[in-house]
């Protein structure tokens, strides 16, 4: 093997591990994950308004303090502050290294063989999820070209590879099971469902809690203690877990009952369950599984892959006959059984929630641990099983049913005690929603009220719920009662046209036949809000217009990776806008029994639980469906489907050692990094492709994010595009540019006087070019971006497009921000332009990248009253569209410019390709992601 991967990486001595085939490859690699052209040079410093500011180490009790923005600090907890100790619980003197993890020598890969044999073994079980058949067959192939050298495939067969699977040591958190039934008093006639028995399915959590905290792939991205971040002007910020005023306050309880637990680490506890669906057509096949993660752990590893989130059961999902399904007697049997089944599971932490348990953590220094359930994604239909509530009612909150947003009280665990020791079921049930059956598992753990840990769910209250479900559902009820059933299905045809005339923009998906589909999926619903705006604008009252916009504003916020009080003001803003313009809905007919609704009503408890719990997608329900697919559905499909869960769970454990045997031989030095997009800077890929990936994440180490970085920044593509002419003159005439060379000279001259306009000199006044102009197809913008999905300390990166054809469907023009004023803020500072292209020459021997814009000016000093957008039209002079030639530094980051289509429908056969030539006026779109919603405004 070492043969095939004969070039080293030119950084090795950096530590870079990683070995190539070619010298190609290496240079890709050096160019994609060790050039970074946002480090702040020592000679020129570049400021963009508007960003995060660039990083500096903070105060942590880890060895390796991670970094923050600039003017922010942590306030840890002064007594639960995480301090390492040793593997008996003796605190270690500051600045001890961590006692090494293994003492194998590198060159031991047990239980493989070799390093061949672990990445077979790996590809095929877990990357290619190859059938045992298959796995045969391909053993057979690789034997009969083995046969001739005397040497041997990696695995004889699929029970040779899955045996040396099984043999993994590191992850290892085997299944069992118990089994229960229903105790009552069994009757001649007996429904099957109380003669059944019901196994469930589980791991012991606190080998789940030991193996994820003991998992060096999470170094860097774990916080050991709460705390409570500050700007520099002294006002919080929330965006971890531990920043929530759940921790720290949990924490002080837990001090305060017990004064040995100084120096521990607080470990909260996540759990998430929610039924899935695996074959529909095979008769509803569900499954019903329970997820176990810890808060400690930062949001953006929870969110990614990278088992943060593990399944540690499967619940019962009793059945009986259609007759029994509706019983009193079998709800109260299922929802018992549901109480039941958690609290055994989690019982082995019972104890360790009270006397700190010791741990390895991922920088490898032990800690004294102690756990607490802290939080529990579900969606409604799930918090209400937990909660012991009635269908209907708020879980965290008094509020009656056909008043949510009334009058209410807090639920707390003592004041439902309160309430079961003195009142009837009738009165339980009628007037607070308590189902008096039901006695939560929380009861059974110290400091745990299950009203408490719910957690706000972003998928189903906000995005697929109130978005989905409720809003775009309530357009179309709106426009069936106005304008009757034939004319409203023309309406929302044309809206359907108008959302697939959308302009192209990294990361946005294309709807080419608008919102007709038949099954809605989270990213569904949250691409659509991104254009939905603009494309009923017209078509209904502005009043729901507006509805839309305030919703939107209050979904952006919520979804905020680093929320401040200022944006918890915005946020309530933005939600009492909400609950005022969503009332023409109610005055149209469309919702005359008003807005009692669960999933809205939850919004009002947003501002509180962000309080509490930190930034809510960290904590979302899209975390467990997402977890569904490599832990429920795709083991099925691998599955015989006959008796399918032992074989699922099987796979769960294989798939689980299989990723901690990498992270091992990874932290041990015998494989290159896999998660190298997560660990380096990385740059812009080679324009020759035709990738759609024109966004990403771009997240970098503890070693990395010391360094200064300027906080936004655009650069070419690293290969410019052949068959352009090279001369200026010839370019011009190619690209149907006359005013090209005219508009180089004074950009040149601009650049060389600092002290005189271009405006106010002859042309002839103007040096002339004559270096080879190099042609580019895209730029590459990458900036902080703290609250996209990159998380607080990652960056985001997008690829602005200028080419004359793209998929075979005409020329690609997109648009950018252009800074103009750096001192003022949002679009007061700054002007939209599109990209008629981008180049590069030198002069002088200095290299200029540039780019040639057409200007869009700014209608109006504020945004659209109705939108809440700013408006933008083509600028123009004597009937031609104002061009001007830029420095690419003067580019902050791609813009999404939207159609305003007034009250006109669109041609049938209009296409997206020319919207940006089409119309008249346009909306700035600052849905368009999280980044520009921030900076503009």
């Amino acid at each position: 093997m070492p043969g095939l991967f004969k070039f080293a990486c030119i950084f090795a001595a950096q530590g870079c591990k990683r070995r190539f085939r070619s010298q190609r490859g290496r240079t890709t690699h050096v160019r994609t994950f060790h050039t970074n052209h946002n480090v702040v040079e020592q000679t020129q410093r570049r400021s963009v308004p508007n960003t995060a500011e660039p990083q500096q180490p903070l105060r942590s009790p880890s060895p390796e303090p991670q970094s923050l923005p600039s003017g922010r600090k942590q306030i840890i907890h002064p007594h639960l502050n995480g301090l390492p100790c040793d593997d008996k619980g003796e605190f270690l003197a500051p600045g001890t290294p961590p006692i090494p993890r293994s003492a194998a020598m590198p060159e031991n890969w047990d239980p493989f063989d070799d390093e061949l044999q672990f990445r077979t073994g790996d590809f095929l079980y877990r990357k290619a999820e190859m059938s045992a058949g298959d796995i045969d067959n391909l053993m057979d192939i690789w034997a009969l070209s083995k046969s001739e050298e005397n040497s041997y495939t990696p695995f004889s067969s699929h029970e040779h590879m899955y045996a040396a699977i099984d043999a993994i040591k590191h992850g290892d958190a085997p299944w069992k099971s118990f089994t229960t039934s229903y105790v009552g008093q069994l009757q001649p006639d007996a429904p099957s469902w109380q003669l059944a028995d019901y196994e469930v399915w589980y791991r012991d959590p606190s080998v789940v809690l030991k193996n994820i905290l003991d998992n060096p792939d999470f170094d860097g991205e774990i916080d050991y203690a709460p705390f409570i971040e500050v700007d520099e002007s002294d006002k919080r910020h929330w965006n971890e877990f531990m920043s929530g005023n759940f921790s720290y306050r949990h924490a002080t309880d837990i001090y305060e009952a017990d004064n040995s637990t100084e120096g521990a680490m607080y470990c909260p506890i996540i759990l998430g369950a929610d039924k899935t669906t695996v074959s529909v057509a095979t008769g509803s096949v569900e499954y019903h599984p329970l997820y176990l993660s810890t808060g400690a752990i930062h949001n953006t590893a929870r969110r990614a892959h990278r088992n943060a989130v593990v399944p540690i059961g499967f619940l019962a999902i009793p059945k009986c006959d259609r007759k029994e399904d509706n019983t009193t007697l079998f709800r109260k049997f299922k929802r018992q059984l549901y109480h039941a089944s958690i609290s055994t599971i989690l019982s082995s932490l019972r104890a360790s929630m009270s006397k700190p348990v010791i741990r390895r953590c991922p920088d490898g220094h032990y800690r004294r641990v102690i756990y607490d359930l802290a939080a529990f994604i579900a969606d409604y239909p799930e918090q209400v099983l937990l909660a012991g509530t009635v269908q209907g009612w708020c879980p965290r909150c008094t509020a009656l049913p056909d008043d949510l947003d009334g009058l209410r009280g807090r639920r707390t665990r003592g004041f439902t005690d309160e309430l079961l020791d003195t009142l009837g079921s009738k009165t339980l049930w009628d007037e607070y929603g308590i189902d008096d059956d039901i006695l939560p598992f929380t009861h059974d753990f110290p400091r745990a009220d299950i009203h408490e840990i719910l957690t706000p769910d972003l998928l189903h209250q906000i995005i697929k719920g109130t978005f989905k479900d409720h809003l775009v559902t309530w357009v179309g009820e709106y426009l069936i009662l106005e304008h009757g059933e034939a004319h409203a299905n023309e309406i929302m045809d044309d809206i359907d046209r108008r959302i697939a005339a959308s302009p192209l923009f990294p990361k946005l998906r294309r709807f080419p036949h608008g919102r007709r589909f038949k099954q809605w999926t989270g990213d569904d619903s949250k691409a659509l809000m991104k254009v939905y705006i603009t494309a009923i604008c017209g078509h209904v009252p502005d009043d729901m217009v507006r509805t839309f916009s305030a919703f939107l504003d209050v979904c952006y916020l919520a979804r905020r990776s680093d929320i401040s009080e200022a944006t918890l003001k915005a946020f309530d803003i933005a939600l009492a806008k909400f609950y005022t313009y969503r009332e023409i809905f109610r005055t149209s007919g469309v919702r005359p029994t008003g807005f009692s609704l669960p999933r809205q009503h939850s919004l009002s408890h947003y501002h509180h639980l962000i309080q509490e719990f930190g930034a809510p997608n960290g904590i979302c329900s899209s975390i467990t469906e997402s977890r569904h697919i490599t832990a429920v559905k795709k083991p099925w499909r691998r599955s015989n489907r006959y008796e399918a869960l032992g074989q699922m769970l099987l796979t769960n454990q294989r798939l689980d050692k299989l990723h901690a045997a990498q992270v091992n031989f990874e932290s041990r030095g015998m494989l290159p990094p896999s998660s190298a997009p997560r660990r380096h800077q990385k740059t812009i890929d080679d324009d020759g492709n035709d990738s759609d990936n024109d966004g990403e994440v771009v997240d970098h180490s503890p070693a990395v994010r010391r360094i200064e970085m300027v906080e936004g920044n655009v650069v070419l593509a690293r290969t410019r595009i052949r068959g352009y002419p090279r001369q200026l003159e010839d370019l011009a005439a190619h690209i149907q540019e006359p005013r090209l060379p005219e508009l180089m000279r004074r950009f040149l001259f601009d650049q060389l006087n600092t002290n005189i306009s271009s405006d106010d000199v002859t042309l002839d006044e103007c040096p002339s070019i004559s270096s080879k102009i190099s042609v580019f197809h895209s730029a590459v913008a990458t900036f902080f971006a703290p609250s996209d999905e990159c998380g607080l300390r990652g960056m985001l990166r997008e690829r602005i497009r200028s080419c004359p054809s793209w998929r075979k469907k005409g020329p690609r023009r997109d648009c950018a921000f252009v800074v103009e004023d750096e001192d003022k803020p949002g679009m007061k500072g700054m002007n939209a332009a599109r990209v008629k292209l981008f180049f590069s020459f030198t002069h002088q021997d200095k290299g200029y990248p540039c780019a040639l814009i057409e200007w869009f000016s700014t209608i109006g000093r504020s945004q659209d009253s109705v939108t809440g957008m700013w408006k933008v039209r083509p600028d123009t002079r004597q009937n031609h569209r104002l061009q001007a030639v830029i420095h690419l530094d003067s580019v902050l980051c791609g813009a999404h410019l939207l159609p305003v289509f007034g009250g006109e429908f669109l041609p049938v056969n209009f296409s997206y390709v020319d919207s940006l030539d089409a119309f008249a006026t346009y909306y700035v779109n600052h849905f368009a992601d999280h980044h520009t919603h921030e900076i503009v405004f």
